[in-house]
């Protein structure tokens, strides 16, 4: 969950600082949030999942099994996070031809990269918490100017591809390429939207731009749910995704989670479905107040 002491699936609702008393998590959605997990806190996000995949024009089909996980780690000062973001596929392909068909198997990672997410601007941390008015219910309901500036992070990652050949990654991929990010978050009360704009593989023949839209409600004190739209535009692979699922907080430090992908177009066409989980390892101090 992205927020104190509430679920929320894909960022920190409530987070006044960067740790929160209940696990941050980017799980279930495919976005970061703009907050790390806090200082001397080691967190582990994962998700197994099963997509199913069928090409019109090349005339494919693809069953994929796998993996996709991160570890996360408040590093130094809490606007600080250093991760590893991996996702592993199994893959069963069958090519349909003229004169019949061509059963393959093969596995690799589509995703293997290491990098750092920094806080750069926090409005709570700029402007305080927003005062309340106890005359009047209505204005504390109302949005205000400052109620659309969002949180803002950079994240600088490096991709690393180790293998030969990689039929799910571009051609002459390169082993180490860049990913950059730009990240924002705004909380309004049980809702929070994360807008990420993500560059990868920059310097490479087939880069990739694209970005990601979440957002999170939290239901009440254990449930929350999302949706999310990501569109990528490259010339290896484009495309526009919708994603939503349901959270389950255990207790504060664990939260369990599914949801399920289509895309929108048929070259190819897909749906997805995953589990996951999150659970984090709180070794956090908070800092002793000067004297």
């Amino acid at each position: 969950m992205r927020i104190a002491l509430v679920v929320v699936l894909s960022l920190p609702l409530f987070a006044i600082a960067q740790y929160t008393e209940t696990i941050n998590t980017n799980n279930p959605g495919r976005s970061q949030g703009a907050f790390s997990v806090g200082t001397n806190v080691v967190q582990f996000e994962g998700s197994a999942f099963y997509r199913s995949e069928e090409h019109d024009i090349l005339r494919y089909e693809r069953d994929f099994t796998g993996l996709a996980f991160q570890i996360r780690y408040g590093f130094l000062v809490e606007e600080l996070e250093l991760s590893y973001f991996g996702t592993f596929n199994s893959v069963d392909e069958t090519i349909n031809r003229g004169f019949g068909s061509v059963d393959n198997s093969f596995s690799n990672f589509s995703r293997s990269t290491i990098g750092a997410k920094y806080l750069v601007f926090d409005p709570i941390k700029k402007w305080g918490e927003r005062e309340i008015n106890i005359y009047s219910y209505k204005d504390n309901r109302r949005i205000k100017w400052r109620d659309l500036i969002p949180a803002v992070s950079v994240y600088v990652g490096a991709n690393f591809d180790l293998s030969e050949r990689n039929s799910l990654l571009p051609p002459g991929d390169p082993s180490i390429s860049p990913r950059f990010e730009l990240i924002t978050q705004n909380n309004w009360g049980p809702w929070a939207l994360v807008l990420n704009f993500i560059a990868d593989r920059a310097t490479t023949d087939f880069p990739s731009y694209g970005g990601i839209a979440t957002m999170t409600h939290s239901i009440n004190r254990r449930w929350a749910a999302f949706g999310e739209f990501q569109t990528l535009i490259s010339d290896f692979y484009s495309d526009d995704i919708g994603r939503a699922g349901v959270a389950y907080l255990i207790n504060q430090d664990w939260q369990v989670d599914a949801s399920g992908a289509v895309n929108f177009k048929d070259t190819p066409s897909f749906y997805q479905v995953n589990v996951g989980m999150s659970y984090r390892l709180d070794f956090h101090k908070d800092p002793a107040p000067k004297q």
